[in-house]
């Protein structure tokens, strides 16, 4: 029996070549992101960001602060995937929904904020880690969702991640952890490369 999420990501490969003319709409653009905050959260931190960079003008302040590579031009979307320090005392109003939603209830608030408080604030590096897994997890969603709406993606760590920071506009607490383009392929693309083999990676205790 077939199973379509696995198929999707036995699947996936990074994109070399995309169709340029095609194009995404902002509301395709909208729901790739809507699928990716579905993602894990640590605390339901929530802690993300995603800027699409779809017109022309904004592809071409991009591409020279990200080595200039041709999926940025070429693939109807690149996201500037950014992950935020974790700040807790955000904790409440992210949880609100939750609360409201009947899931928790009120009193179990502060048990997340004050552990999730002594386990980051005093630990930068922690904050930071934190940051760029919670982006990470965003951006896996989106790859996997686009494959299986027939869209190639790449993600990419080749950019001045300070250029970035400075020509987007980033706020101090946000980083940006990789981009990620995502449109039509064109043909040339190699098939997913083959993994190492599961006994290389994987200790049974």
């Amino acid at each position: 029996m077939t199973n379509a999420v696995i198929e999707t990501i036995l699947s996936r490969r990074a994109t070399k070549y995309y169709d340029p003319s095609a194009s995404l709409s902002d509301d395709q653009i909208r729901e790739l992101v809507r699928i990716g905050t579905s993602a894990p959260t640590s605390f339901h931190l929530q802690n993300w960001r995603f800027i699409a960079v779809r017109t022309p003008e904004a592809k071409a302040r991009l591409s020279p602060i990200a080595w200039s590579q041709p999926a940025i031009t070429e693939a109807a979307v690149t996201f500037i995937v950014c992950g935020q320090l974790v700040e807790t005392s955000v904790i409440p109003d992210r949880l609100a929904p939750v609360v409201e939603a009947g899931i928790m209830p009120a009193r179990l608030v502060p048990d997340w904020e004050i552990p999730a408080r002594d386990l980051y604030m005093e630990y930068p590096q922690r904050r930071r880690d934190e940051a760029v897994r919670t982006a990470t997890f965003g951006a896996a969603a989106m790859i996997y969702a686009a494959g299986s709406l027939g869209l190639g993606s790449t993600p990419m760590i080749g950019f001045d991640a300070d250029a970035v920071h400075r020509e987007f506009e980033l706020a101090h607490d946000e980083v940006p952890v990789m981009l990620l383009s995502v449109g039509a392929e064109r043909p040339g693309n190699w098939p997913q490369k083959p993994r190492r083999p599961v006994a290389d990676v994987l200790d049974l205790v």
